[in-house]
């Protein structure tokens, strides 16, 4: 069933034109991401479906009843609720359900209902077709899927009371999240979902989505993240929107054959263009050649020739070198404790650093990852333990929020002025291969998006010429095509890097050892992220089956959402063992009910006001203890599913 479609859709700003006959559509369960250059009009599309902005020409087709639910990028919720209460106003309608049913009961509960027989009926009858119903819609699981994915997002129990108003504004944004999933429209509408996420969260997020059972379309920029995701990509570029089946990785592939087979047409027909023209240019004047030139003429003229593949997109070219080569021994950290004002947020850190290591630091986001280096670079001092330099360590350090950049500078002064002795051209150079030409180099810093100031930021990296690069989410902000360029720029650099990335792709193409941080101490994993991921799942296995009950039981009472990920199969057999439990008491509960039912239908029954209530008390029972149950099971579903 087909969700949503868009036909010839043109959307212009001014002169600017950004979407030119744009085509997409998404079907029933469809997980679609649209990629493209920051600025190609791929979050004026999503504002443009979910309603939120208008648009030139053409037809954009939702079906009458489907539900659009829409997230736009940096969104929170502004609220005076706690997170609780916040989440229970999606639920109102399950509120009003059991009001009504608890209104019924009450009815069936009063002796004077049982006089009228007509009367009881019909209360039993509407009390049936409400339970059902509100079975159907979710009513007994609501609660139950609201922990789970506040739990997902990194919300937990002790924090449900907490007011709105006192969350950052990164928790907000997760909260927004939360809320709409919460909420299961049939179009899911996602803008770079996965900002403020750690990567614990990301890869609850991939499972969600995964199983959700609507439709979605993205706009990420995390890689990794769309691989795991989605079955289609469309590509926003020149204005125009092409489709691709598969996942990232595949629409990577296709599209670099497709690149290939049009640069191939495109070298012919330039190569039969050529001679044309130079027939023409040679002929036209000769008598007895100038027919033969007028109509090659004509042909040149109304052949419809193909654009340049490359179009007039440009990528940034850039590479990192270095002046001189370090020692060896590049960095030595003994039980190093970091934080800010004496109050520790990551301890006893040991870590030694090599030269050409490639050392990606991962943790869950608030174990001072950022901290740490910044301890290292100098920027703040260390509370205690202490930190070798290795001989010739030249520090080049990438800020994630760019606090080293003048905000009222312009794009060439920002440069110049650091490198006074370059003259003028060589820095227009050096900004041009990060895509900054002409006018855009007098802009100020201030008024730069987030993608154009990690460029310049990347330009003053490149400059500095260091031997030891230390990157704090140098991927943020930028757009795919970035990314692959500074990748590949890391890849070919000769020195050593310390980075920290909640980008799962990024750590793979460049890590050789991952660094995993947590309040009391660092974990060296020899690998690239798949490997840090798979090699930490085998320790955990082994540390369970030598672990004890009691050691296990008190570690299940305190496990974030990245331990239960980690005893995911031993969780699960204890689950499946319950499940069966009370499927097993589920049945045995709906047989006494359906006895009691029949009896209650009884005539000879309705007569008999005592045995009537005897009944109903027995029935009521039945079907509270089956509630409890369901509750039970439907909650460890539901956790079964998150596993």
């Amino acid at each position: 069933m087909i969700v949503l479609q868009v036909n010839q859709l043109h959307k212009s700003f001014g002169i600017d034109e950004i979407l030119s006959g744009a085509k997409l559509e998404i079907n029933h369960r469809d997980r679609v991401a649209l990629v493209g250059r920051n600025g190609a009009g791929k979050s004026t599309l999503l504002k443009i479906i979910a309603g939120e902005m208008s648009y030139d020409s053409g037809d954009i087709i939702i079906p009458k009843d489907t539900k659009v639910g829409y997230m736009e990028q940096h969104a929170g919720i502004d609220s005076d609720l706690s997170i609780w209460d916040e989440m229970m106003t999606i639920f109102e309608y399950h509120h009003v359900a059991e009001l009504k049913l608890r209104s019924l009961e009450l009815q069936m509960a009063d002796p004077t209902v049982y006089d009228d027989a007509d009367s009881y009926a019909r209360i039993m009858s509407d009390y049936d077709l409400l339970q059902v119903a509100f079975k159907d819609s979710g009513g007994y699981q609501y609660e139950a899927d609201t922990r789970a994915v506040l739990h997902g997002m990194q919300f937990f129990p002790e924090e449900y009371d907490k007011p709105i108003q006192s969350l950052s504004g990164g928790q907000k944004t997760r909260l927004a999240l939360a809320k709409l999933l919460l909420t299961k429209p049939d179009l899911l509408i996602l803008d770079e979902p996965t900002n403020h996420l750690d990567i614990d969260t990301l890869s609850w997020l991939e499972r969600y989505l995964q199983g959700y059972p609507g439709a979605i379309l993205i706009v990420s920029h995390d890689r990794y993240f769309l691989d795991q995701v989605v079955n289609f990509v469309y590509e926003v570029s020149r204005h125009k929107v092409k489709r691709f089946v598969g996942n990232y990785s595949k629409y990577l592939d296709e599209k670099a054959k497709t690149y290939e087979r049009d640069m191939k047409t495109f070298d012919r027909q330039q190569a039969e263009k050529e001679k044309l023209e130079d027939f023409v240019q040679r002929n036209l004047a000769r008598a007895s050649t100038t027919k033969m030139a007028q109509s090659r003429r004509k042909v040149l003229e109304k052949t419809d020739w193909m654009g340049s593949p490359n179009g007039d997109e440009k990528s940034a070219n850039f590479g990192f070198s270095i002046d001189r080569q370090s020692g060896n021994d590049v960095l030595k950290l003994e039980e190093l404790t970091v934080g800010y004002s004496g109050k520790p947020v990551s301890k006893d850190v040991d870590l030694r650093i090599f030269r050409e290591d490639r050392i990606a630091l991962v943790g869950p986001n608030g174990v001072g990852k950022s901290t740490l280096l910044k301890t290292v670079v100098k920027d703040i001092p260390p509370i205690a333990g202490s930190i070798h330099y290795g001989t010739n360590v030249q520090f080049g350090y990438y800020d994630q929020q760019q606090a080293k950049l003048t905000g009222n500078r312009s794009v060439l002064k920002e440069l110049w002025d650091d490198w006074p002795l370059m003259n003028e051209k060589d820095v227009r150079n050096v900004l041009g291969r990060f895509l900054f030409s002409g006018d855009d180099v007098t802009k100020t810093i201030s008024s730069l998006s987030g993608g154009e100031k990690a460029r310049v930021a990347l330009a003053k990296l490149m400059m500095l010429k260091a031997n030891t690069l230390i990157l704090d989410e140098p991927t943020n902000h930028l757009d795919l095509d970035s990314k692959e360029v500074l990748e590949n720029a890391l890849i070919d650099y000769p020195g050593t890097i310390l980075f920290v990335s909640h980008d799962r792709y990024f750590i793979n193409r460049i890590a050789t050892k991952v660094i995993e941080l947590s309040g009391d101490g660092a974990f060296e994993y020899l690998g690239d992220y798949d490997y840090y991921v798979e090699k930490k799942k085998e320790l955990e296995e082994i540390r369970l089956e030598q672990a004890g009950p009691q050691e296990v039981g008190a570690a299940t009472t305190k496990q974030s959402t990245s331990t239960i990920d980690k005893e995911a199969k031993k969780r699960e057999r204890q689950i499946s063992r319950r499940l069966e439990e009370l499927e097993a008491q589920l049945q045995t509960i709906e047989v006494s009910i359906s006895a009691v039912e029949e009896k209650l239908c009884d005539p000879a029954i309705f007569q008999d006001h005592e045995q009537l209530l005897i009944l109903q008390k027995e029935l009521e029972a039945f079907k509270e203890e089956q509630e409890v149950l369901m509750m039970e099971w439907m909650e460890l579903e539901e956790e079964l599913e998150i596993l």
